[in-house]
């Protein structure tokens, strides 16, 4: 797979993502998985506690490689996108159930944060270079 090189402002965009996706792993496994617990959906046949977990663990190695690993921003990039994908559900369930977490405590804001995911999908893909990617005709 192609690495593009990438403008000064996608890098710090790109790292500036990661860095958050490692603040947001340190609260999956500290202070916050009981308002992480929130957001995930009943039909996961996983106790929530585990997901939680489990996405905290995944959202560290994926900020650590944002950060980190940019030989491979491209494909961290996609694999990023794909989690922001994976965990939309759970975004929607807070959403659907009127679930309080995170200050998200009227369904207008729930709303609100949905439209956010597409925001963060295209970051993730911009910031490494992956649209340029996915997006050539050499692909």
């Amino acid at each position: 797979m192609q690495n593009p090189k990438t403008s000064t402002v996608q890098t710090v965009f790109r790292i500036i993502l990661g860095a958050f996706m490692i603040w947001a792993a340190i609260g999956h496994l500290t202070l916050q998985r009981q308002e992480f617990q929130a957001q995930v959906p009943d039909w996961i046949p996983l106790g929530k506690d585990l997901v939680v977990i489990l996405s905290g663990i995944v959202e560290f190695l994926l900020g650590f490689g944002m950060v980190f690993l940019a030989k491979h921003k491209v494909k961290i990039g996609i694999a990023l996108a794909i989690f922001y994908v994976l965990i939309f559900p759970g975004n929607i369930a807070q959403y659907v159930n009127g679930t309080d977490a995170f200050g998200l405590d009227t369904d207008q804001k729930r709303l609100i944060r949905l439209f956010f995911q597409p925001v963060l999908i295209a970051w993730a893909l911009w910031s490494t270079g992956a649209l340029k990617v996915l997006f050539s005709k050499k692909g």
